[in-house]
């Protein structure tokens, strides 16, 4: 697949994410992504799986199975976990009993085989995203773009992610992939391209990898929460907690997290009934 001169903007008088962008994406390839936040990577990964249409220029070899991951999951459809499964297999050329089958052994290798017929809409951010990505894979796709999918999964289903993503490139496909953490699968990309005031052009991934893990930290946000539940798994951002202390009548934990995944954070607390007390930074100014 090849990137010939394309930019990407947002209406006909809006600034350029990206621009001038020109690459390849050759077969049996592992393609990692990076830069800051806001720099347009997620732009680019759609670009790349074809959710959004190029401004300028022309993306030619796209395979025709091409799957994507997005950074969100639109987990409030009226599906079962299965049926959303099915559904997608056969927009992906699956015959029915394929998809099926498809289906129950991705929920299973992501440890989500117990919610196959449970509605989409109930389920917690841990398992939508472990049906995000099953419904990625279940087609076996040539071109297969990850934008922070390994975020909310528990330990197990991270690893099970990174052992169908080196099976994709072993059988041929290319996955194209951003993540916040640089040790994810360090060492393993063919090639690494970073993404820059709106260029993009390509570095060793040893440099990328050490400019990430020597970049300033961001803000992070302390979130104090109680619940009569247990605490939801798979949280957005892997926030760190701190156990109630022992003269707290509320029983709060308090949950810290970066600032980019902190209004995830907060849905998930909210969509699991947790109570929120107090929200504010570590240097602790109210927000």
């Amino acid at each position: 697949m090849r990137l010939e001169r394309v930019g990407r903007r947002y209406g006909p008088r809006g600034p350029w994410v990206l621009r001038e962008v020109g690459l390849d994406l050759p077969a049996s390839a592992f393609v990692r992504v990076v830069g800051t936040n806001g720099t347009g990577k997620s732009t680019l990964l759609r670009l790349v799986a074809g959710i959004d249409a190029p401004s300028e220029g022309r993306l030619t070899g796209r395979p025709p199975r091409t799957a994507y991951v997005p950074e969100r999951f639109p987990a409030a459809l009226p599906f079962t976990a299965t049926d959303y499964l099915v559904h997608l297999g056969r927009v992906q050329g699956l015959g029915r009993a394929a998809a099926k089958a498809g289906a129950a052994e991705w929920l299973e290798r992501f440890g989500a085989g117990e919610h196959a017929r449970t509605a989409l809409s109930e389920l917690s951010k841990g398992t939508s995203q472990k049906v995000a990505v099953a419904q990625a894979l279940i087609a076996d796709p040539d071109l297969l773009v990850l934008d922070e999918a390994w975020t909310g999964l528990d330990t197990a289903a991270r690893t099970a992610l990174d052992r169908a993503v080196r099976e994709r490139v072993a059988a041929g496909g290319t996955v194209v992939f951003v993540d916040h953490d640089p040790r994810r699968l360090a060492g393993e990309a063919d090639a690494v391209y970073e993404v820059e005031a709106g260029r993009v052009r390509a570095v060793a991934e040893e440099r990328a990898v050490a400019e990430e893990r020597e970049a300033p930290p961001g803000p992070r946000v302390r979130i104090t929460a109680s619940g009569g539940k247990p605490l939801p798994e798979g949280l957005p951002g892997a926030p760190a907690t701190e156990p109630p202390g022992p003269d707290d009548p509320t029983r709060a934990l308090v949950l810290t997290v970066d600032a980019a995944h902190s209004d995830a954070l907060l849905a998930a607390l909210l969509a699991a009934s947790w109570h929120i007390h107090h929200l504010g930074t570590e240097e602790g100014v109210r927000v």
